[in-house]
């Protein structure tokens, strides 16, 4: 799918115990709905390690790591900023410049996803604040209309490499083959 610049996720924060389940979901989604990689504090070694295995059984590409500095990785970051959050500007209003600013300028796209409340020197480098909906909801909901948005439903026909597993779709039920078999499940 990287027929765009880079579309990094910073997660800005996480609270050990408490974050666990909602930092591994912000890379799970992230790696589903069409982004390169994901930052994570160091803090968040547990998420880290699930995205990794998660990538390692279904495919990628996609990298996940972690950082001792998230703000510093806003600081230098060259290319542009999104900052997620339900105070910012409405995505069906930004969403497609900050599209065109991405598919055109090629400069990379960092998406700035909080657990806490996020300090107002993120707001002022973020080059757009963006709010899904300016009620309270979950930042990984946040996160895959905004990405939905960003790839405009591209992101859903991604092919996977080097998967071990993979998802059959189907009506009813569930199934999950080795990344080998054919498609009659042989």
């Amino acid at each position: 799918m990287q027929e765009f610049p880079e579309v990094a996720v910073l997660r800005l924060g996480h609270r050990p115990g408490r974050d666990e389940r909602m930092t591994t979901h912000v890379g799970l989604t992230a790696r589903a709905l069409g982004a390169d990689r994901a930052v994570f504090p160091d803090n968040a070694g547990q998420s880290h390690e699930t995205v990794a295995d998660i990538t390692d059984r279904f495919g990628g590409p996609f990298d996940v790591e972690l950082t001792a500095s998230p703000k510093a990785l806003i600081r230098n970051w060259d290319g542009r900023i999104v900052h997620l959050t339900m105070y910012g500007e409405r995505v069906q209003d930004v969403e497609g410049e900050i599209r065109s600013a991405h598919h055109d300028d090629e400069d990379p796209l960092l998406v700035v996803v909080g657990a806490e409340k996020v300090s107002f020197d993120v707001y002022e480098a973020a080059d757009w604040n963006v709010g899904v909906t300016n009620q309270p909801h979950s930042e990984v909901a946040g996160l895959a209309v905004f990405l939905d948005r960003l790839f405009e439903g591209r992101e859903l026909d991604r092919e996977w490499v080097d998967a071990d597993r993979r998802v059959i779709p189907m009506e009813t039920g569930k199934r999950v083959e080795s990344a080998d078999a054919d498609d009659d499940g042989e």
